[in-house]
């Protein structure tokens, strides 16, 4: 018998290969797609992608999308807060499963489980610790499509973000640089995949250069305000963002 589960959907290319793994599991039924969205930009915590793409993303998915809500510059008190309202919804319907597309960090892995055992989730991680190069093998080999949305300049320079991250992005990464950006050396925007009901068309719109604020023990990462009389310390790195616009279109 399968059981009901939730997908968080960062709308990446490792979230997107975990679903589909997921998808083929017996054991699991996929019911409901999970985002954290910046409430005050109207786009993916991190990734920065749009949420009007989001929303074509679970809609070629066939499974309805929950928002997990966030301030501009919510604490870690607060993201947990939101985080366990958000679910208690998804659990009353059932969900006893929530899966994820981590592969190698282990910290993010025992923080995710103590925080989901808390309120009775087991989580599942459908790509964990599988190497590098057979999941990029196969993610290529299924037909995935993506496009490099968010760089870390600590890592690569602004010429990757916008690139489709296809086997001339792969080969042309730096050495040292995490293949599959675990380390956060990018985040890309799924937009075709095996079980969307077509791809999603989108236009490249401006590259923009962002920094943000020195994190805290209790605090989560927010973006800082270049014009700003006063603010915190920024990171010693930046961020390059590709900004992709949605384009209108008749109804599938």
């Amino acid at each position: 018998m399968s059981i009901p589960a939730v997908m968080n959907w960062s709308g990446g290319k490792d979230s997107a290969l975990a679903l589909y793994h997921a998808l083929r599991n017996p054991t699991l039924h996929v019911t409901e797609l999970l985002t954290s969205v910046n409430a005050h930009y109207g786009r993916v915590s991190m990734h920065g992608v749009r949420v009007a793409l989001l929303q074509e993303q679970a809609r070629r998915i066939g499974l309805p999308l929950t928002r997990l809500e966030l301030p501009e510059m919510p604490d870690m008190a607060e993201y947990e807060a939101r985080m366990r309202a958000t679910l208690a919804p998804l659990l009353a319907k059932g969900i006893r499963r929530a899966v994820f597309g981590d592969i190698y960090l282990e910290d993010l892995r025992r923080y995710r489980e103590q925080q989901l055992a808390g309120i009775g989730l087991t989580a599942e991680f459908p790509l964990w610790q599988r190497p590098n190069a057979e999941l990029l093998h196969e993610y290529l080999e299924l037909g995935f499509r993506a496009v490099v949305v968010c760089v870390n300049e600590k890592y690569l320079d602004r010429s990757f973000c916008g690139r489709e991250l296809d086997a001339d992005f792969l080969r042309d990464l730096p050495p040292g640089v995490d293949s599959c950006g675990e380390n956060g050396e990018y985040h890309s925007f799924v937009f075709d995949a095996p079980y969307f009901s077509s791809p999603i068309p989108f236009e490249r719109g401006d590259i923009v250069r962002r920094t943000y604020a020195a994190p805290t023990a209790s605090s989560v990462c927010a973006p800082i305000d270049d014009k700003a009389e006063t603010q915190s310390p920024p990171f010693d790195t930046g961020f390059w963002y590709c900004d992709l616009l949605p384009v209108p279109q008749a109804a599938d």
